[in-house]
């Protein structure tokens, strides 16, 4: 199988920055540098994609709907009240354009996207799918095949019920195809795909119309889905908002109507503390999604849902929001990019990406280093994820790939973060040499 790293490496366009071989200091010199930088008693911290406080203080205007005098929805709907299981037909509205289903097919539900994947794997495991001729528990060893570099809260609702992950290499078009292709044509065992199909959490990547395709029309088990989670459909860096197939249309194009769970959310959108979970998928999957659901709750929280609606107003006020977050962190990940060109851009085997939205930019460092470089910037006052964290199991082979969360932290602090993480990528080499 060939590695993500691979995938990565052969990269040299608008997205990727690669290297040349030649050295930039003597070891005593970065030593001294990374000592110097040390001696500052910074506590930087880069390790989870939060919004920042400005991001928020956007959405502050939402914390006074919908006000004391109105809480009725369309149909008469008393918001305070229980009941709309599917969420509030106003809110599905506004968020079908996004979740690029109808209205009639899309779920509004609780902060937030993350649980409501996590429900989604329980429930398949309890109770299978629309598909499913018994529950996935009852069906043997079940597995997922995991695109790494991946999102490690993905890798830990597998890991924490059992299933196996299988990591398939991601590359600048999306997931190794032929090699997803083969596995599930020979292996029913596999239910599930992880997908983070736009500016992947942590490359960027955004799947071609290629891939997309293959994904809906390939042979799997019947029960298989693809879990899609778009955490980052509408969070562009560029004045470019790159645009993906739709892949509840593909499926249904290609026979597998029922292929695809869509789940998104307003974690990074509005207020992250009090968020909407969004799903869409086919009408049966959401006949299936509505019978579990109808256990474990009387309904969402429908005040929310209408404050949502209040302040976003439509699909181009989600637009205009994105708009003013991007103004915010677009800066960061450029002071970021900045200076890695200045301090990384003549070191052998270092690459990293240019994502053009979402919330990271992945790190590439030689083989063996990654692990390195974390506890050096630990050392020097910089958190980072841990290294691994990219990998089913926490397990980078090659320990290679570093995420780098630029989004929370004010301008200055990203810099001097910066600074200090290729300090510790020069020093991790030299160590090596």
């Amino acid at each position: 199988m060939a590695s993500v790293v691979t995938a990565l490496a052969i990269r040299d366009n608008e997205s990727m920055t690669t290297t040349a071989e030649t050295p930039i200091a003597t070891r005593e010199q970065i030593q001294a540098a990374y000592d110097a930088f040390k001696a500052k008693g910074l506590k930087l911290n880069l390790t989870r994609g939060k919004p920042a406080s400005a991001q928020l203080d956007l959405s502050n205007d939402l914390l006074s709907l919908p006000g004391t005098a109105d809480y009725t929805a369309e149909g008469a709907t008393d918001c305070r009240n229980y009941g709309g299981l599917q969420g509030l037909a106003e809110a599905r509205r506004l968020f079908a354009p996004m979740m690029r289903a109808p209205a009639d097919q899309v779920v509004v539900a609780n902060n937030s996207s993350l649980a409501l994947m996590h429900d989604t794997v329980v429930y398949a495991l309890l109770k299978g799918t629309s598909d499913s001729a018994k529950p996935w528990s009852q069906q043997g060893k079940i597995s997922f095949l995991c695109p790494v570099p991946g999102y490690d809260r993905h890798f830990k609702i597998c890991e924490d019920y059992g299933i196996r992950m299988i990591p398939v290499a991601l590359a600048e078009s999306g997931p190794d195809m032929d090699q997803v292709e083969k596995l599930v044509a020979q292996d029913a065992s596999i239910k599930g795909m992880w997908c983070v199909p736009k500016y992947s959490n942590p490359t960027g990547t955004v799947y071609s119309a290629t891939v997309i395709e293959r994904l809906a029309a390939m042979k799997t088990a019947p029960d298989f889905r693809l879990f899609w989670d778009n955490a980052y459909a509408v969070h562009h860096l560029t004045d470019e908002r790159v645009e993906i197939a739709n892949i509840l249309e593909q499926c249904a194009k290609y026979g597998h109507p029922n292929r695809a769970f869509v789940f998104a959310s307003t974690s990074k959108i509005t207020l992250a503390g009090t968020g909407l979970s969004i799903f869409a998928a086919s009408p049966d999957n959401v006949k299936w999604l509505l019978a579990r659901l109808t256990p474990r709750t009387i309904g969402p929280d429908k005040i929310n849902q209408l404050r949502h609606v209040r302040f976003l107003k439509n699909d181009a006020g989600i637009q205009q929001l994105m708009d003013k977050q991007r103004s915010v962190i677009a800066p960061k990940f450029q002071k970021v990019l900045d200076i890695f060109d200045e301090k990384l851009a003549n070191i052998a085997n270092v690459i990293w990406t240019k994502p053009k939205g979402g919330y990271f930019i992945s790190l590439n460092v030689p083989k063996g280093c990654a692990k390195r470089v974390v506890a050096l910037a630990k050392n020097a006052g910089v958190e980072l994820t841990p290294a691994g964290a990219t990998h089913p199991h926490g397990n980078d082979p090659d320990d290679r790939t570093i995420r780098i969360a630029p989004t929370f932290p004010e301008l200055p602090e990203v810099a001097q973060a910066a600074e200090g993480v290729a300090l510790c990528v020069q020093l991790a080499i030299a160590e090596q040499a």
